[in-house]
């Protein structure tokens, strides 16, 4: 089963996609862990990346797209869990060509929705490991009392930067405007299905694998 996981920043898609992975044996393609992945590979792919990284610029799709068909490529038994990706139309496109040339279908997309009020205290209160990423919230899973990560066992941990109400307003209007076609999209070829993503994260997981096993 291969799947889009669909949501605002800080949703919590990150965080359900591991669970897919732990409980389901999915593999999880996230742009930004591709990224930083291939600009230490140094295999041809890496070297784009890191150039055009080198450089401040955004890395363009068809370089993502290339990451991604060589994941598929090394083994396309294993079902993938797109997150942060497709975010356009154009990605979109790309994407179901892609999937289509590896023979490989997209079985569900599954949209995170939350109250964008609420999305904003939850943000604001989070923090991530610095060696697994692991994510904490103040409010709804704090860092352990004994500061080490349960994952990981890292002892690290670190905000974003623009983890900040006035900068996640601005990366949520940017979301709904570039992302939200793409519900459409979706919904027109009866790929597409939506949760509640504002619950706790068992009720989410529920809420997930109702629409991927209905």
């Amino acid at each position: 089963m291969n799947i889009i996981l669909l949501g605002p920043p800080g949703a919590g898609k990150g965080t359900q996609a591991r669970i897919l992975v732990d409980e389901r044996g999915m593999t999880q393609l996230s742009t930004g862990d591709m990224l930083r992945e291939a600009k230490d590979s140094g295999t041809e792919m890496g070297k784009k990346v890191a150039e055009v990284m080198a450089r401040g610029e955004l890395v363009t799709d068809e370089i993502v797209i290339g990451l991604i068909r060589e994941k598929l490529e090394a083994d396309p038994t294993r079902g993938y869990i797109f997150d942060g990706f497709p975010r356009t139309l154009k990605q979109a496109d790309a994407l179901a060509e892609l999937l289509d040339e590896q023979g490989l279908t997209l079985d569900r997309v599954v949209e995170l929705r939350v109250d964008d009020e609420a999305l904003v205290s939850r943000i604001t209160a989070r923090s991530t490991c610095s060696t697994c990423g692991e994510v904490y919230n103040d409010l709804t899973k704090p860092i352990p009392s004994d500061g080490t990560c349960t994952n990981c066992g890292g002892t690290e941990f670190k905000r974003r930067a623009d983890d900040n109400e006035d900068s996640l307003k601005k990366r949520l209007m940017e979301y709904y405007k570039q992302t939200s076609p793409l519900v459409g999209y979706y919904y027109a070829k009866g790929q597409y299905s939506r949760t509640d993503g504002m619950g706790e994260i068992d009720a989410v997981k529920a809420g997930i694998a109702e629409k991927l096993d209905g």
